[in-house]
């Protein structure tokens, strides 16, 4: 499978550039069900660690527009790996329809970066109604590491921590109740990130 082989490429030169990522939790994953794993976004690096961290699970997750637009062989690259386009400005129903329907169909699992772009640190409310509707499991995952290509060339080490499931209850929900969703994924951010490394920051601010 392309994707298969790809990750595992990808996992060959992470371990040639930084040696062993440090993963943690790795058995909050479920193995018996579709399930959402959501990260906060920093960098064109996290999807990198955070696909290698969780391998042999497999995930469909959304790129923006602008990048199925830019030539046909990163057009095909990504659909190959399962990428999703998505319009930032305007993402329409779709956006939280297609998510839904690929997880009730069990084969693969979701990735989002719950926070949108790499400039905004706060969760938004997508993440939370994906799994609503498809009913599955929020597992949350935090990245810290090398967010750039020098960085990596310094053999900066990475670490992947996987969080505790968030399940939400079956039944409609008040706007208030998924907010309440939505402030315990970003809690779970903030405590694996202070796992990792209690001082750790990040300047979200758009260079």
């Amino acid at each position: 499978m392309f994707y298969n082989t790809v990750v595992r490429l990808v996992q060959f030169l992470l371990f040639l550039l930084t040696g062993k990522t440090d993963i943690q939790n790795r058995e909050n994953l479920p193995v018996d069900r579709a399930f959402i794993l959501a990260a906060p976004h920093r960098s064109w690096i996290d999807p990198l660690y955070i696909a290698v961290a969780a391998y042999p699970h497999t995930f469909a997750t959304m790129a923006k527009q602008e990048l199925f637009d830019r030539n046909r062989l990163l057009n095909w690259l990504i659909r190959k790996m399962n990428g999703i386009p998505v319009n930032r400005d305007n993402p329409g129903p779709s956006a939280i329809k297609q998510p839904v329907t690929i997880l009730k169909e069990g084969k693969m699992n979701f990735l989002i970066f719950s926070t949108g772009t790499r400039y905004d640190s706060q969760v938004k409310g997508g993440t939370t109604a994906i799994a609503r509707l498809a009913k599955a499991p929020i597992i949350p995952v935090v990245y810290q590491g090398p967010f750039t290509f020098k960085e990596l060339l310094m053999r900066k080490k990475g670490h992947v921590y996987f969080g505790t499931p968030i399940e939400l209850p079956p039944g409609p929900l008040t706007k208030e109740e998924m907010a309440g969703f939505d402030q315990e994924l970003q809690n779970s951010f903030d405590n694996l990130d202070h796992k990792i490394d209690p001082d750790f920051s990040f300047d979200y601010k758009k260079k």
